[in-house]
């Protein structure tokens, strides 16, 4: 996969304060696999949106699934602006410090960019979605614990496939925030702060 760092001596990631917080491939594929919620950017003309939703990593294809309703701003934004940008991160502890440049939160990461393309085959659109489905409530199939999407439910759904162009990882997953040996210890109130 194309990674969406270039690191020439002009770009913005040869300056970052953290770069060897970037990961690699195979680690944001895991992320992927596990995320729960994607924000999805979009456009109309030059006003950006973000809609956060569910969605299902099909690896095999390199591409995240999601649906809407059959009509709203984030289908008429694709269809005006099929170039997008997705997000997909986890939380952990917040990382007090006795330093405030040095506070911060653990976090995993993933950007990705593409083109999103609604789906029309009703086949692939049945597949995709029970895939989907099954990501959240894994044990569960379709015609056996559920009855599958209808026809008539598809018609009043919109499919996405976003397919990926590129991506990029980053985690912060410290145990603790750097300190300052000039400034009195945090420690009491990073034990208070883990709960």
């Amino acid at each position: 996969m194309t990674q969406e760092y270039s690191l020439d001596a002009k770009s913005p990631e040869m300056n970052q304060r953290l770069p060897d917080y970037m990961r690699g491939d195979d680690w944001i594929r895991d992320l992927l696999r596990r995320g729960q919620v994607a924000h999805i950017g979009t456009r109309w003309d030059d006003q950006p949106f973000v809609t956060p939703t569910n969605y299902w990593f099909e690896e095999s294809a390199n591409r995240l699934i999601f649906h809407s309703n059959i009509v709203g701003r984030l289908r008429a934004n694709i269809e005006r602006h099929s170039r997008v940008a997705a997000e997909v991160s986890e939380m952990g502890w917040p990382l007090p410090s006795n330093v405030a440049l040095e506070f911060s939160l653990q976090y995993r990461s993933v950007m990705i960019f593409g083109e999103a393309r609604v789906l029309t085959d009703a086949t692939e659109q049945m597949r995709v979605l029970h895939a989907l489905i099954s990501k959240y409530f894994p044990g569960m199939e379709a015609g056996r614990e559920y009855r599958p999407v209808t026809e008539k439910e598809l018609r009043r759904t919109t499919v996405y496939a976003l397919e990926i162009a590129s991506w990029s990882g980053k985690e912060n997953w410290k145990e603790k925030a750097d300190q300052s040996s000039d400034w009195p210890t945090l420690e009491p109130v990073w034990l208070h702060a883990q709960g």
